[in-house]
């Protein structure tokens, strides 16, 4: 069962979910209302930046120790919602947790104005500018995203190894949208348990993203259906209420394959992106937790 303070936050997901808007407009307006809703690490100061032209954000911890380590934290919002207001906060929580003292957020391109493969080719491009503008080594560099940015991630490690460029040091993966297909059997044995998604709105954002001009089982799109062998360290985080858990269990049985070193924690009866409420109830709090001391070990 859920702590009393998570199950609020449940009951008024149905309610509140940016998903669950009609238009494009209102569903990015929703979604970054929630970014500035939730609570954020006191201090926190935040650096606008173009890294490559892209627009993005430095977050600056205020009690952070470690100098070396820089999160790269890729938001989530299905390619065609989301941004940096939405998601710095929860990004913020994430590098205080690991003791870091930045995080970098970028505003990669959304679907429908630049559709696939607008959000990798920025991505890749941050991960460039951060290693050839920001002198930062790729072993101290963490990538880390949700939903759609976990997907995004893996897709990111994938052109990472296509381009023959050295790995970052860690991957950390909430709830990831990994297959695009929607294959998965949770789309079918949690639907009646996620009270954020359906498998439809899923598929309505693929193809928003795709707009048919693309394979959706191309792994690019679909990291789920990628070569996973060189991968550096990972960290899967899931809820088990949540239709996209079968994309995180999928995913880490293909890394074990591929011979890398990843850990799966599943939280039950927790919701999609649940850590974006770390501070506010304890079990969004405690995976923070963990995922900072994961990140401290690498």
């Amino acid at each position: 069962m859920p702590s009393e303070e998570m199950q609020r936050i449940i009951d008024m997901v149905p309610a509140t979910a940016p998903f669950n808007s009609g238009d494009l407009k209102t569903r990015r307006e929703s979604l970054d209302f929630i970014g500035i809703a939730v609570s954020e690490i006191e201090g926190s100061t935040y650096q606008d930046v173009l890294a490559n032209s892209i627009e993005a954000q430095w977050i600056n911890v205020p009690n952070g120790q470690d100098h070396s380590k820089v999160l790269l934290y890729l938001h989530g919002g299905g390619y065609s919602v989301g941004s940096i207001i939405s998601h710095r906060r929860l990004a913020g929580k994430i590098a205080d947790s690991a003791k870091l003292d930045r995080a970098l957020i970028p505003n990669y391109r959304l679907a429908p104005e630049n559709p696939y493969p607008g959000a990798i080719e920025d991505a890749l491009s941050i991960y460039k500018w951060l290693v050839n503008d920001q002198n930062v080594s790729p072993d101290q560099i963490v990538v880390a995203g949700d939903s759609a940015g976990g997907g995004l991630c893996a897709a990111l490690l994938l052109s990472i190894k296509q381009n023959g460029l050295d790995m970052p040091g860690g991957a950390v993966f909430l709830s990831p949208w990994l297959d695009l297909t929607g294959s998965g059997e949770s789309a079918k044995t949690r639907r009646d348990r996620d009270p954020m998604l359906t498998p439809e709105m899923l598929d309505d954002f693929a193809a928003i993203y795709c707009q048919g001009q693309v394979a959706l089982t191309e792994p690019l799109v679909s990291p789920l259906f990628g070569d996973f062998a060189g991968f550096p360290k990972c960290l899967i985080q899931v809820g088990d209420a949540e239709i996209l858990l079968s994309d995180s269990t999928r995913f880490h049985e293909k890394l074990i394959e591929a011979g890398v070193n990843a850990t799966i924690e599943i939280f039950d009866d927790m919701i999609h992106v649940f850590q974006i409420f770390g501070g506010m109830a304890p079990e969004p709090t405690e995976a923070v937790s963990k995922i900072g001391n994961w990140i401290e070990q690498l």
